[in-house]
């Protein structure tokens, strides 16, 4: 999986957020974004998933401490849209990361107890055109 790129020292907390924005390829089979505190510590680990690994049009949420990933969460919810454009929103909360997506949004725990998110990146079928926080 091709990797994009990497951010470090985002210093993300409770009360804020990060929006990404971007073009999914016209062939896409998936995409993926991180945030954690780094790449082996993944207190999120975002990927939407066209047709891969047995997943048709299913977001795959999973955490992973350094070698051991967690259970998967799946949102049958699917806005994205090969060749289209993506906006996503990671919203920090004390005890979970809200995810927003097109007309849709969820939650996901924050499973390894992450005070601060410092590492995002992204990796597949995907190109980020902006990221901004807040």
């Amino acid at each position: 999986m091709s990797c994009g790129p990497v951010c470090t020292n985002l210093g993300l907390k409770p009360g804020q957020r990060l929006t990404v924005k971007g073009k999914i390829a016209p062939n896409a089979k998936s995409f993926v974004m991180n945030l954690g505190k780094d790449a082996t510590l993944l207190g999120l680990h975002f990927n939407p998933r066209f047709d891969a690994h047995g997943d048709v049009n299913t977001i795959v949420c999973n955490s992973k401490k350094v070698e051991e990933w967690g259970t998967e969460h799946r949102e049958t919810v699917f806005p994205f849209q090969k060749g289209g454009t993506a906006e996503i929103t990671f919203s920090v909360n004390q005890n979970d990361v809200t995810v927003h997506v097109p007309g849709h949004q969820f939650t996901f725990p924050n499973r390894l107890n992450l005070p601060v998110f410092d590492y995002f990146d992204t990796q597949g079928d995907f190109t980020l055109q902006s990221l901004s926080w807040e």
